[in-house]
């Protein structure tokens, strides 16, 4: 376990073990105290909260692993559990704020503490509340650039099919699509449940204001989020349909090249198999090389004139030479 505390409001930020964090929460009055899981640790008895003294029965899920997005607010404290993307995969921090200190907890090196405590240096937020939401604002800053990236690999993905349509082209739109809907899965149960937290306090006539400003800020940059999500979602669609109609463009290519192929052979080969058959007419009457030369290149030749001039009046030429 690596525990990092940031002291405020000199913004000083000093790597300690949990006794030390643990005496500090007790007599702080501005503290934010970041603890760095092992991924594979295996799940400790006692507890995150109990070993920093947070001993509360409410909170047996702080720290827990796999736990779904969270956000309650429980008498003086109010947890979280707020998903992140680092390293392109969904993280999970896990938060809890007083009036007097802000502790977060992750596994691996997935927190933000490096970038919030750059934050504070710069915002001097008022208290340990004003520095929770720089937090959940960091955590959909980092949805937002992963959508917005990916948007934009779609977009090329998309040009690159018009200028030449290769098969790996669908096993990328497939990953991004995929991507689309993690990013989706992963953010809007937990904006459901935070928007549901900050509503109904809100409406509580005791609630600052200055923090109703902050929570209606950050639901309008969730819902600007959840909008960039949702036209990836869209551009990865619509990159899959463009996929699919070069594609049948194509087909349709190679079924005109089929129907001048078989406009043309079609008859001459019925005609060779019809003069072929060992009929007593063609083998006993047709024997003279007049009947020969007629049957034999006179008619193929004039099924050949006929299937060109059908070719001509039905424009198959012309459609075939436009598509290329």
């Amino acid at each position: 376990m690596i525990v990092t505390m940031v002291s405020m409001p000199e913004v000083t930020v000093t790597r300690t073990d949990v006794s030390e964090a643990r005496e500090r929460l007790a007599t702080a009055r501005f503290l934010i105290v970041d603890v760095e899981l092992p991924e594979e640790a295996p799940a400790d008895d006692e507890g995150v909260a109990r070993q920093l003294g947070l001993e509360a029965d409410d909170l047996d899920w702080f720290g827990r692993k796999d736990e779904p997005a969270r956000a309650d607010f429980l008498g003086e404290k109010a947890g979280f559990v707020v998903p992140v993307i680092h390293d392109d995969r969904v993280a999970y921090i896990h938060a809890l704020v007083t009036e007097q200190f802000l502790v977060t907890v992750h596994r691996g090196q997935a927190g933000l503490a490096s970038n919030i405590s750059a934050q504070l240096r710069h915002e001097r937020p008022p208290d340990v509340v004003a520095v929770l939401f720089l937090l959940l604002q960091g955590a959909l800053a980092t949805f937002r650039r992963a959508a917005v990236q990916d948007l934009l690999l779609t977009e090329e993905l998309e040009d690159d099919m018009f200028q030449k349509r290769r098969p790996e082209q669908v096993y990328r739109l497939s990953k991004l699509r995929r991507r689309s809907a993690l990013l989706h899965h992963s953010l809007l149960p937990y904006l459901q449940v935070v928007d549901e937290v900050f509503t109904r306090r809100m409406l509580n006539p005791n609630f600052p204001e200055e923090r109703q400003r902050l929570a209606q800020e950050f639901q309008h940059a969730a819902r600007l989020v959840l909008a960039h999500i949702e036209s990836l979602q869209d551009a990865s669609r619509r990159a899959f349909a463009s996929y699919s109609s070069l594609a049948a463009g194509e087909q349709n290519g190679v079924i005109n090249r089929l129907a001048i192929v078989s406009t043309i052979f079609l008859p001459l080969t019925f005609l060779s198999g019809f003069f072929g058959m060992n009929f007593t007419y063609l083998t006993d009457e047709l024997e003279s090389k007049v009947v020969f030369w007629l049957l034999a290149v006179g008619l193929q030749v004039a099924v050949l004139f006929v299937a060109f001039y059908v070719l001509h009046r039905t424009r198959i030429w012309r459609r075939l030479r436009d598509e290329d």
